[in-house]
């Protein structure tokens, strides 16, 4: 098998149409595949190679096909064909057709060995915990950019160790590493975050994108003291390893990269005694916010007199650790809280993609603060510092409509902040940033901060809103992406566009009070119904009974409810697509516990219940020739599952053998996305063994002639995006379905950078 750079018609000025979006310089991303009827060619129609309409697919440019050097086709109704007498042993390459004239040939290809293609990864070491645990690696989530500016991408590949942890959940964790590899498995560098980054789904999300427009993609994400890049030969050789450039005012306050701040269960009851011995100089507590004193807020007799001696702040936190958490609830076992991060300096740093080089790091914003104490980790009955206080996001937008911004979220549940940047090749410069301030609390230790506005006149109905993911999408027109926070959507300029509220039912918690629509698992953003003007937003919210709705689809330009349904528990899950080509529009679903009586279940795009029964909602992919939506399966509890691709109405069409999902419940593949060939998603899993990225291409001859998804701004960005938290899959800002009317998909006008 080979592949080779492809280089594609220039556009008009010779790398693009003028001014546009600015999107990656892509080859033709030809790929052969073998099949049970011949050699399946698949290739990319380019977003600037497209002139018009036509009834089943785009105009513009034809192609050409040889097989070992001789025409054996003319395709202009898809960016696809089935050589029947191909062999292993044919070389392939296209030519395009511009107004009748035949351009050069791309480079040749021969077909892949199997029905799918290995990208070898190479594995880090085992490790053992200061606990004495040993732990195994995994690979976890893809990302792709063109690092080197060749047209190809290039595949970064988060390595997750199998003690990796939610924020709610005591233990350490081993490093979590982040690797770029090209397609062949040559592995270009690695980042160990180093142990100031705990792994999990919660803490590490990074961006891979071509920030600044030179035609060759950054890495961008929160690092720490110890954060380490190596760097390595096309033969394997360590070329060079070197730590990232803290700040001088770290270095200069002792800070090394030598420094460990995971704590153990005594280092964390250390931190609960200094905590407490500060207790009269919190500012809270100077503004006569919070009890006065510690045994105030435990709801006890005075023991003793403030500021409190150590030997005073270790009796409460005995109190506190052994008696009065417990209490509260059973979970609660701080006297075994370990492996968690509270203190010490954290960065956010960019890195050359095609060396790991690192280009800048700066201060993360916000920084933590605290432990959490502000952030209701203490306040609720489950007592959970470095947990409300550590939920990150990521995402691309382009707020200006024609350059690309890295967006990074913390906090969703009580305080939420958003900070956008832009890069221009040596510094980031912050765009805006959005922050709802801390939600206020009577006493930090007793207390319902979700749900309640916080302290910012303008943000201030932010908090509660957010969801393990968001979006960046044009939601009001104006050719700018928005970011789609959950339930509220943050303008393009950083204001806050809307934050979604309802009135809550009868029988629910808040019945006749408008309330928040609140958090959820899984949110989707795109032109769900094609007879409704704009885009709309389907969503699935946990607030049980304290929420208006338990799924919902809304107005993405206004946040309006436009139908849903309220379940009183949590709604876990929830998907969208044309699943069945019957019903007009994306349907939508959510999953619900087996035991429930309510009408959850599969929904038209305009709110006809179609039924109970529903498919999976791990992941969605556009495998079909017939540009319906099938869905990955493979969710995990106690046992591995193999994954799938299924189809609502033909069953099983593809079983990834000798694979895996990722995240157990979560059951999500490593990335889904358009990366090779047509129009069409692929399938990128992780091998049983994480030796090797699977990668699967469908191989059903299609007649639909589409540009590649990825010069569509939206999709392009949300792919980026996949990786952040519970992994969401990524949609084009146009209706793509089995019905489409091809005359509204938009003719992209892009910019790509000079060769």
């Amino acid at each position: 098998m080979t592949l080779a750079a492809q280089p594609a018609e220039a556009g008009r000025d010779g790398h693009g149409r003028h001014g546009g979006v600015q999107l990656e310089r892509l080859d033709r991303g030809l790929v052969a595949v073998p099949t049970g009827q011949g050699v399946f060619l698949s290739w990319r129609l380019l977003g600037d190679e497209v002139t018009g309409h036509g009834r089943w697919g785009m105009t513009g440019t034809d192609f050409r096909v040889y097989r070992d050097g001789r025409p054996i086709a003319t395709v202009t109704d898809s960016t696809n064909y089935l050589d029947s007498a191909g062999t292993a042993a044919s070389s392939y390459r296209i030519a395009p057709i511009v107004k009748g004239r035949e351009g050069p040939r791309g480079p040749a290809v021969t077909p892949w060995v199997e029905s799918f293609h290995d990208l070898p990864l190479k594995k880090p070491a085992d490790g053992v915990t200061p606990a004495g645990e040993a732990y195994t690696y995994s690979a976890n989530d893809l990302s792709v950019g063109d690092v080197d500016g060749d047209g190809q991408y290039e595949y970064v590949v988060k390595w997750d160790p199998s003690n990796s942890k939610d924020v709610s959940q005591r233990g350490y964790t081993g490093n979590a590493y982040i690797d770029a590899y090209e397609l062949d498995g040559t592995l270009l560098w690695r980042l160990d975050l180093g142990v100031n980054i705990r792994a999990g789904a919660h803490y590490t999300q990074f961006l891979v994108y071509d920030f600044d427009g030179d035609g060759r993609s950054e890495a961008m994400l929160k690092t720490a003291p110890g954060t380490k890049v190596t760097r390595y030969g096309r033969d394997g050789r360590v070329l060079s390893e070197r730590h990232i450039t803290m700040p001088k005012k770290d270095v200069r306050a002792g800070y090394s990269h030598a420094d460990d701040y995971r704590k153990s269960a005594a280092g964390y009851f250390d931190h609960l005694v200094e905590m407490f011995q500060g207790w009269h100089e919190h500012p809270e507590v100077v503004a006569g916010r919070w009890p006065a004193t510690l045994e105030q807020a435990f709801g006890i007799e005075p023991r003793h007199a403030y500021p409190l001696s150590r030997e005073s702040a270790a009796d409460l936190a005995t109190y506190f650790v052994d008696v009065y958490a417990p209490a509260r609830s059973g979970n609660n076992r701080l006297r075994e809280f370990e492996g968690f991060i509270l203190t010490g300096p954290e960065y956010l740093s960019v890195f050359d993609g095609a060396t790991g080089r690192e280009l800048q790091t700066i201060p993360y914003k916000p920084g933590r603060g605290d432990d959490g104490l502000l952030w209701g980790d203490y306040a609720m009955a489950r007592v959970e510092p470095g947990n409300r206080v550590d939920r990150f996001l990521s995402a691309v937008a382009y707020l200006d409509g024609e350059r690309p911004s890295a967006v990074f979220a913390r906090g969703y549940y009580t305080r939420s902040t958003l900070v956008a940047y832009d890069w221009d090749g040596r510094r980031l410069k912050e765009a805006w940033y959005v922050d709802s301030g801390h939600v206020p609390m009577d006493n930090p230790f007793n207390a319902s901060p979700h749900g309640v506005d916080g302290t910012d006149p303008e943000y201030a109905t932010l908090t509660t809103q957010g969801f393990h993911s968001l979006s960046a999408a044009d939601v009001d027109g104006d050719g700018k992406q928005e970011i789609v926070y959950g339930a509220a959507t943050i303008d393009h300029d950083g204001g806050l566009l809307y934050s979604s509220f309802a009135e809550g039912p009868p029988g629910s918690a808040v019945p006749g009070q408008n309330v928040r629509l609140g958090h959820g698992d899984a949110m989707h953003v795109a032109d769900l119904d094609p007879d409704r003007e704009g885009l709309e937003i389907w969503t699935v919210h946990e607030g049980g009974r304290w929420a208006p709705y338990g799924w919902a689809m809304r107005a993405a330009a206004t946040g309006e409810v436009l139908f849903g349904g309220y379940s009183g528990v949590d709604t876990g899950r929830g998907m969208a697509g044309d699943i069945d080509p019957a019903v007009r529009g994306l349907e939508a679903w959510s999953s619900m516990p087996p035991d429930q009586a309510i009408d959850a279940g599969l929904w038209s795009a305009r709110g006809d219940h179609l039924g109970r029964n529903v498919p999976g909602t791990n992941m969605s992919i556009r495998w079909a020739a017939d540009m319906t939506t099938q869905v990955v399966n493979g969710t995990a509890t106690t046992v591995l599952q193999t994954p799938t691709i299924d189809d609502w109405k033909r069953g099983t069409l593809l079983t990834a053998e000798g694979t895996l999902t990722n995240n157990w419940t979560k059951g999500n593949p490593g990335l889904v996305a358009d990366v090779l060939g047509d129009w069409r998603e692929e399938l990128l899993v992780r091998t049983a063994d994480s030796t090797a990225v699977r990668i699967y291409l469908s191989t059903e001859v299609t007649d639909r002639k589409l540009y590649t998804l990825m010069h569509d701004p939206q999709y392009r960005a949300e792919v980026a995006r996949q990786q952040t938290t519970y992994n969401q899959p990524a949609y084009p800002s146009f209706y793509l379905a089995s019905d489409m009317d091809w005359s509204k998909v938009p003719i992209p006008r892009i910019r790509t950078p000079r060769k």
